[in-house]
């Protein structure tokens, strides 16, 4: 008889310590606001505040009233913050990619705090809205400032205390060595995979073990004294993977998995009734909504004024160097497939050599590229070969962030040997993109560009676009 272990504290303390953090941020930040507006000397006051701010008593007496109005509103706070799921535990992914995250919570709790004593100002007539105004600024900085702390803290706190989750990967493939390869290296997840187990036809590699029946799950469970399952094998049927199910419900073992789909598409599910029939599906895509669509075509124009602006100067400089270093055009043109698969002709500074007959004949860019010319060896180094498609982006063949355009001859290819591919080509393709920022471009795996590049259209938001640009910096070198 298996029996469920004592549930582990250390994430509802966590939630309970990052509330408490935030609070103490949150008023401190407040109080800040309300010094910064009538004590700091940067902003003007009238003649009434400043004659009482002269007297220390009127002083303490405001401070004491906006201490405790500071208090009574972090509960507003906190409800923002919980609908927002920032006291979920444990956590998982970065740190920056909570950023967006954080800054809409604070901005959404002030402006509910701001709503709240517009409506009781005749109840709390001190309050200054401009306080309030600051109190965005100041609280969004310290909480920013606080929560990365905390985070740091938080996985540090977590690789020193033992593991409370002894989890079973039932699967010998890909995906399970992926998926142990993630718990380990994230502690904030407190689980140790106990044993990888091969099942049916499947090879029982190094450090995996063969099950053939329940009876031999169920020993292995018992002897590691497993709480969790994870099966990551698609060889189990269907009533198979049923009877696994109710098999963990009837032991009080978690069951997790790992869908077949998940391997190259990782899109949501969406369920709907067609009168007394329900019905699951593929989820639309985020920019399949026209609002999304618009709010992306707004950025992508104002970003591409913005880069070509900036950026002509070294387009102007690099096309000296390039018309003084070998002969042909300044601006290489090629077809690539766009949204929906239409074809444009994307723009880019030449970095390969003219043959004889004035062509460029099409093929994988790679480290060394011998085609590649001197000045050109160093505009792809730092990526100034891409600096045109700005062009591109404005006239709309192109977004500033998506997955980046493949040449026709080579889709073609891919369209039929590598699964769910042209669903890459649901949106415009993009000057940057979630796969290249991984380090996938160049001569580099298709299938898992193809992953990175579903993710980002699956999990799209304008957030997650920014955050793409900004990692864009950090990952400037291209393909040599």
């Amino acid at each position: 008889m298996l029996v469920m272990r004592d549930r582990d504290s250390y994430d509802a303390m966590a939630s309970l310590a990052a509330l408490a953090l935030d609070a103490v941020a949150i008023w401190a930040a407040q109080m800040l606001a309300v010094w910064i507006r009538y004590s700091s000397g940067w902003m003007t006051l009238t003649p009434e505040i400043t004659a009482s701010m002269a007297d220390t008593s009127f002083r303490g007496h405001l401070y004491f009233q906006y201490a405790v109005a500071a208090a009574a509103v972090l509960p507003l706070y906190a409800i923002v913050f919980q609908i927002l799921k920032l006291y979920t535990r444990p956590q998982d992914g970065t740190f920056t990619g909570r950023v967006p995250r954080l800054v809409r919570a604070c901005l959404l709790g002030g402006g509910a705090v701001l709503i709240c004593t517009g409506l009781l100002k005749n109840t709390v007539p001190f309050i200054s809205n401009g306080a309030i105004v600051i109190s965005l600024f100041t609280v969004t900085t310290l909480v920013l400032i606080e929560r990365a702390a905390a985070f740091h803290a938080e996985i540090a706190l977590a690789k020193r205390i033992p593991p409370c989750h002894r989890a079973i990967i039932l699967g010998s493939n890909d995906d399970a060595r992926h998926f142990a390869e993630a718990v380990t290296q994230e502690p904030r997840m407190r689980t140790q995979v106990v044993a990888l187990l091969a099942v049916k036809d499947e090879k029982a590699e190094e450090g995996t073990t063969k099950v053939s029946s329940v009876e031999d799950l169920t020993k292995v469970v018992a002897e590691t004294r497993a709480d969790m399952l994870v099966l990551a094998s698609h060889r189990l049927t269907h009533d198979e993977t049923v009877d696994l199910v109710v098999w963990c419900e009837r032991h009080l073992v978690r069951f997790s998995m790992i869908p077949d789909l998940f391997r190259m598409l990782t899109h949501k599910m969406e369920f709907s009734m067609v009168g007394t029939v329900p019905v699951v599906g593929i989820g639309r895509w985020p920019l399949d909504q026209v609002w999304n669509r618009v709010a992306k075509r707004l950025v992508d124009i104002v970003g591409a004024i913005v880069g070509l602006v900036f950026s002509s100067p070294f387009i102007l400089v690099a096309a000296i160097f390039i018309k003084a270093g070998s002969r042909g055009p300044v601006f290489y043109r090629q077809p690539r497939c766009g949204q929906r698969g239409k074809t444009f002709q994307i723009l880019k500074l030449r970095t390969m050599r003219q043959d004889d007959d004035g062509k460029y004949h099409p093929g994988w860019t790679a480290q060394d590229d011998p085609r590649r010319t001197r000045v050109g060896a160093f505009l792809r180094r730092w990526n100034i070969d891409e600096l045109p498609q700005f062009f591109n982006v404005l006239v709309g063949n192109m977004s500033l962030v998506g997955p980046r355009p493949e040449q026709p001859y080579y889709v073609e290819q891919f369209t039929t040997g590598i699964e769910h591919y042209m669903w890459r080509h649901v949106s415009k393709p993009g000057i940057t993109g979630w796969a290249q920022v991984n380090g996938l471009r160049g001569d580099t795996s298709i299938s898992e560009r193809v992953k990175y590049d579903l993710y980002y259209l699956e999990n799209w938001s304008l957030a997650f676009d920014f955050k793409v640009l900004v990692r864009t910096f950090f990952s400037y070198r291209g393909a040599g």
